[in-house]
């Protein structure tokens, strides 16, 4: 563990993700002095007592070079010990990091690596290259092709999308028709879509933290309830030796850098993982730190060029829950005003699925400005149920990607 006395400057690339959000309850447990840039005003970061100042930088998705030049001016002008990515714009930062790694920590691996497990089509590749599972996958480029290769039910993906974003349920010929319509409407069929095989199973996620190509941390969780968009309400941390040995091999292969994630499904009729996506990211960390296993700390340490020994796997059987998304996701199921009460009435009282859990996005107890985006959530929804779908849009904001920046990016036309 990195000394608690000696208090590291931290930037966090942004404060709109749950994932971001997550990470500076634990960056300010540990008494670190936390800053953030994001492009909204309004992002979940603004509503935490962790957070020592706010800094309204250029979007990411509409303007990657104006970003980038807001970051490095802000290093150039402030000193900090870590640049923490926490959502996409590590993809931005890897494509950049000869010049950020000389002002500031920054764990990241190179940008072929990340370029090749950010994009799902590239993600499947690499699984086969390597032997390791996941659902039988076509990958297309036209919607002729597509057709073609969609055995009902499938899960149709475009290659670059998060949150899912991007994502649709294919039982049968009219859901089909529905999501060709949307891909042809967004001009994603211009890029690679696959169309996967949809697997019944549980639902599960691995986070980990890698030293040039060495698996320093592990932690991994099932979903036990779902909230809106197939974000986790409520989850319990698992072993799961399968799935910590595929990822060290796919970290060795990558000689991966920093902090790795992927999502599981644990087939009903089988014992074997399957690998259907993949983050190059740290996914929502406070389950892994209420099991005894702080990644967030292990990537602090090997941004600073620490080679940390690997840590003890943590506690399986810890429970952890998002108010926020249990409410949005009462409400997407066409939840009505009662539910969303009786939902509540559960959450204040630790019943049903919410016993002996603790809340990881909103911990009021612990920083009780992380009351306020809970409380509105709760009132809008109850006011009107229905908007929980464009609630939940909300999120997929400025800070993220789109094929337009990606391609900015990858051209190097972001400078």
């Amino acid at each position: 563990m990195i000394d608690a006395k000696k208090q590291l400057r931290v930037l966090v690339s942004e404060g709109s993700s749950t994932s971001g959000r997550e990470a500076i309850t634990i960056l300010g447990l540990a008494g670190h002095h936390v800053e953030v840039c994001d492009p909204s005003r309004w992002c979940l970061a603004r509503y935490s007592r962790f957070v020592r100042k706010y800094h309204h930088c250029p979007p990411l998705r509409s303007d990657p070079a104006g970003f980038l030049r807001f970051v490095e001016r802000l290093l150039a002008s402030r000193h900090f010990d870590v640049l923490l990515p926490t959502h996409e714009q590590g993809f931005l930062f890897a494509r950049a990091a000869a010049g950020l790694a000389s002002r500031t920590g920054l764990a990241l691996p190179d940008f072929a690596s990340y370029r090749a497990v950010h994009s799902k089509a590239g993600f499947s590749r690499l699984l086969d290259r390597l032997c390791l599972p996941q659902p039988p996958t076509r990958i297309v480029n036209s919607a002729e092709e597509l057709r073609e290769a969609v055995r009902f039910p499938s899960v149709v993906k475009t290659s670059v999308g998060t949150a899912s974003r991007g994502v649709w349920f294919v039982r049968d010929a009219g859901d089909l028709n529905r999501a060709l319509y949307d891909l042809e409407s967004s001009g994603d069929l211009a890029g690679e879509v696959l169309a996967q095989d949809l697997v019944t199973g549980t639902v599960e996620k691995a986070q980990s933290v890698f030293c040039h190509g060495t698996l320093v941390g592990f932690h991994a969780y099932r979903q036990i309830a779902a909230g809106v968009g197939g974000g986790e309400a409520i989850k319990e941390s698992v072993s799961r030796p399968a799935i910590r040995a595929g990822l060290e091999t796919i970290g060795a292969h990558l000689r991966w850098h920093g902090a790795l994630s992927v999502d599981v499904i644990m087939p009903l009729d089988s014992a074997t993982p399957l690998l259907i996506d993949c983050n190059p990211r740290l996914v929502e960390p406070m389950n892994a730190f209420q099991s005894g296993v702080d990644l967030v700390d292990l990537l602090l340490r090997v941004s600073r060029g620490e080679t940390p020994a690997p840590l003890a796997e943590g506690r399986a059987g810890v429970r952890t829950h998002l108010a926020m998304q249990a409410l949005l996701g009462s409400a997407s199921r066409d939840g009505t005003r009662r539910d969303l009460i009786r939902e509540c009435g559960r959450i204040a009282a630790g019943e049903g699925h919410y016993r002996g859990s603790s809340e990881e996005l909103t911990p009021v107890r612990l920083d009780w400005l992380s009351a306020v985006p809970l409380a509105m959530t709760t009132v809008l929804l109850l006011a009107s149920p229905q908007i929980a779908s464009s609630l939940a849009r909300g999120g997929f904001g400025a800070h993220l990607l789109d094929r337009g920046s990606i391609k900015a990016i990858e051209n190097g036309d972001f400078r």
